[in-house]
């Protein structure tokens, strides 16, 4: 089970946050131990690593042998980091994150930092699309991005048909028709079109 998925910058600042089970701390001292865990490694180790120091955090798993593990890749500015049980492969996880970061790539053209705070909530809404309560849903890039962009498509018609000043200046709605609106009737008087 994926438990937490977090971005956060090279100077620790986090980006996203999404937590799958119950915390025993604060989020913010989660988010310091795992930047302090992953970027403290040398670029030469690989991109996964048991971490018993977050039982602290996260709560002690249920068998002796079973340990939290940290998988993360570092995209430029950006570390992606998901926090897994054993019931999860380390290189399916680390797939994952690939198929996050193109999601992601797809929506934003390129994704970068910038994109991550002033869009939090199609980032969520992506995240969403891939994992729900700490399991995967979907892996396919087209599938995921598709999905996407109906919701977007939604969202604009929704907000289209419940702003009056939309209606009647070429908005989404095909409804409005020839429907005067106040933004209708002074774009019309701008342009010096109804005038009579």
């Amino acid at each position: 089970m994926i438990h937490a998925v977090l971005i956060f910058n090279t100077s620790g600042l986090p980006r996203l946050t999404k937590f799958y089970t119950p915390l025993h701390q604060s989020a913010e001292t989660v988010v310091e131990k795992i930047f302090s865990l992953v970027s403290t490694r040398p670029p030469g180790l690989c991109n996964f690593l048991e971490a018993p120091e977050l039982e602290a955090f996260l709560g002690p798993k249920g068998g002796i042998d079973e340990r939290w593990r940290v998988v993360y890749r570092n995209y430029a500015t950006l570390y992606f980091v998901f926090v897994v049980d054993s019931s999860e492969s380390e290189l399916g996880v680390l797939d994952l994150i690939q198929v996050f970061v193109e999601s992601l790539d797809r929506a934003f053209e390129n994704v970068c930092e910038l994109d991550l705070v002033f869009h939090f909530d199609e980032v969520h809404h992506i995240l969403a699309e891939v994992i729900q309560s700490g399991l995967v849903l979907e892996t396919n890039v087209d599938e995921i991005d598709t999905m996407v962009h109906q919701a977007t498509k939604a969202r604009k018609e929704s907000f289209a048909s419940a702003n009056p000043l939309s209606l009647g200046a070429g908005g989404l709605n095909p409804r409005a028709g020839n429907l005067k609106t106040p933004l209708g009737w002074l774009t019309g008087k701008l342009a010096g079109v109804g005038a009579r």
